[in-house]
């Protein structure tokens, strides 16, 4: 798969003063990050799923994989391939009595049908280009005192500052230790 960069759900995350939500994908090979502005319901279906706290009743991923799977439909892979004026495109690639088959898809019902699935996700390099986040490695002794020692202007600096208090941040469960370990419990279905 020329030009595809694999990557993972890292979290759910919550703008707090709009409310709205981010899935955030991290590269695996990289420490990359891509974040997608999504639906509140979308959040909520992927992070049902990743959390490993189902509802008591199917939500409609949750129909569409069961369908899927009943019909013989194996999910191979989900792809984000685009971004034009701001909006994400995806593909989900599917295989059925041998024939490939993909289908257009919002990047958020891609990724919430693909972590049911269990099947990989990619972003088209183009599109981690474009908008992948690599965060900024903290600063070593040696390198602070190879820095130029200008102030840094606090008020420029602010507006981010805030942006960033005001982001609801829950972090995914850990992987699950072992049964036999403590604190131990079953792994995610």
């Amino acid at each position: 798969m020329k030009n595809l960069i694999e990557v993972a759900v890292d979290s759910i995350r919550i703008h707090m003063p709009t409310a709205q939500h981010l899935v955030i994908l991290k590269e695996k090979e990289a420490d990359r990050y891509l974040p997608i502005w999504i639906g509140s319901f979308e959040a909520q279906a992927i992070a049902t799923k990743i959390s490993g706290n189902p509802l008591g009743r199917p939500l409609t991923h949750d129909l569409m994989a069961t369908a899927f799977g009943d019909l013989g439909v194996s999910v191979k892979r989900i792809v984000v391939t685009r971004l034009a004026d701001q909006v994400f495109y995806a593909r989900l690639y599917v295989k059925q009595d041998g024939r490939d088959l993909d289908f257009d898809a919002r990047p958020s019902d891609a990724i919430a049908l693909a972590v049911r699935m269990e099947c990989p996700i990619f972003v088209a390099t183009e599109v981690m280009e474009a908008a992948g986040i690599i965060p900024e490695a903290d600063e070593t002794a040696d390198d602070k005192d190879k820095t130029d020692t200008t102030p840094i202007d606090d008020e420029r600096l602010a507006v981010f500052r805030d942006f960033v208090n005001s982001l609801d941040l829950p972090e995914l469960p850990d992987e699950p230790k072992a049964k036999d370990e403590p604190g131990g419990r079953p792994g995610r279905g």
